[in-house]
């Protein structure tokens, strides 16, 4: 008797436990499948969509950030967005005459010296090679996990194609001279070999034209000073074809205000330069940055004594 009990306690054990294992694999199928459908349905969410054009993208982002998030990503070093995978990002990155501050890079003549060549088709092979390695120093950054660092980014703050007439400016060297034309076309090259081809899935990097617009010096001036009575004729001919240039032949995807004030308004607030001209003329539909340090509301104010 005893014998028959033990057998059948052993056998209830045996089946209970195999009951137990059976439920684990259960549990653990259907939690893998949920994880796979959470994933699969992150994938899914518009803005991580590849196949979207990057306006849908954004659109659809916009409407999953709060405003503290938004106002985290309108600055220069934009913070993370951890719940939706947006990872740190430092929108400052130097490619005058090659990649600055970011280790080892090739380093080729100053902007007036590429001028002097008069050779727009070279211009957009040199900074083809300098979009190269800031693209690979990008990547590289990366994968030594290091996001949200200055001067890794893809956003280059270069062409300058300010007109240099102006000796006591003291970044005249950043420049390609005082001819209009001659700026235009090396401008528009360097636009080209820094964005990449415009038929292409992705900006290989983005260029920025700078400083809209008049900007030329004086240098100790350059954040108080307001360029009054321009006679109509220098500001169209002189001042602006390049910016008109690059925004219409080049699509530059950035464009830099200005620090100093145009016609009594800061060039960062006026509404002539940057909705009339700009968007509404010429059409632009990228973003209009300011500089880093220069052309803030702490800058518009102690130095022009704006109130935004």
């Amino acid at each position: 008797m005893s014998y028959i009990t033990e057998n059948y306690r052993t056998d209830r054990i045996n089946k209970t436990s195999t009951n137990s294992d059976k439920m684990k694999r259960v549990l653990l199928t259907l939690s893998m499948s949920i994880a796979t459908l959470v994933g699969t349905l992150a994938q899914n969410e518009p803005y991580k969509n590849h196949q979207l054009s990057p306006k849908e993208r954004a659109d659809d982002l916009l409407g999953r950030l709060t405003l503290k998030e938004k106002i985290g990503l309108m600055q220069n070093s934009s913070n993370a967005v951890e719940r939706l995978g947006i990872a740190p990002y430092n929108w400052w990155s130097e490619g005058l005459h090659g990649v600055a501050r970011n280790g080892l890079a090739t380093v080729f003549p100053i902007t007036m010296g590429m001028a002097s060549t008069f050779d727009d088709e070279a211009i957009e092979k040199i900074y083809t090679a300098v979009s190269d390695e800031g693209r690979a120093k990008f990547h590289d950054a990366h994968r030594r996990n290091r996001y949200g660092c200055g001067n890794e980014g893809l956003t280059f703050w270069n062409p300058n194609v300010n007109i240099f007439r102006d000796p006591r400016w003291g970044r005249g060297q950043e420049t390609f001279g005082e001819d209009p034309y001659l700026t235009t076309r090396m401008g528009v090259s360097v636009v080209k070999g820094m964005q990449g081809p415009a038929d292409a899935a992705y900006d290989k990097t983005h260029a920025c034209a700078k400083h809209y617009a008049v900007h030329s010096g004086p240098e100790a001036k350059r954040h108080s000073f307001d360029v009054e009575h321009l006679s109509p004729r220098d500001l169209w001919e002189t001042y602006l074809p390049a910016f008109k240039a690059l925004v219409q032949e080049a699509d530059v995807k950035e464009v830099m205000c200005a620090y100093q004030r145009f016609e009594g308004e800061p060039c960062c607030d006026s509404n002539r330069l940057l909705t009339q001209i700009l968007r509404d003329e010429w059409g632009y539909k990228h973003p209009q940055r300011s500089d880093k340090r220069c052309t803030g509301g702490q800058r518009l104010w102690r130095y022009q004594r704006f109130f935004l």
